[in-house]
């Protein structure tokens, strides 16, 4: 059984730092897309940021370009979600997600392209 467990959220003031984690299990995910992305409340999900399998390509909403940072490391099975500069709009749930499809030089963005999702991880971000 596949299971995606989000780590490492938390209150944070703005211009703080956090690092979220998400740790797969059940298969490797080594060559196949993973990704990262949040709920606000009353909003739709939304795209942050994707890795392609290989860790070579990756894709950033324009919101969190240049502050948020993504990598993983296949030999862990693991992907990372480095958050810097934090805003108040940064607060919502954030969710891991991995493709199930071989896929190591491309990055998804849309959840549509995405099988297995974890249960997600709340970040507050204080004025």
């Amino acid at each position: 059984q596949v299971q995606l467990v989000e780590s490492g959220g938390g209150l944070v003031q703005a211009g703080g730092s956090l690092r979220l984690s998400c740790a797969a299990s059940g298969r490797t995910f080594s060559s196949y897309p993973m990704g990262w992305f949040r709920q606000a409340p009353g909003k739709e999900r939304e795209f942050v940021a994707a890795i392609s399998g290989s860790g070579g390509n990756t894709n950033y909403a324009d919101s969190v370009k240049g502050r948020f940072t993504i990598s993983r490391d296949n030999a862990k099975n693991t992907v990372a979600l480095q958050m810097n500069r934090l805003k108040p709009d940064d607060t919502a749930v954030y969710y891991c997600a991995a493709g199930a499809r071989w896929a190591p030089y491309i990055v998804h963005v849309a959840p549509s392209q995405y099988d297995y999702w974890g249960q997600g991880t709340q970040v507050t971000v204080s004025s």
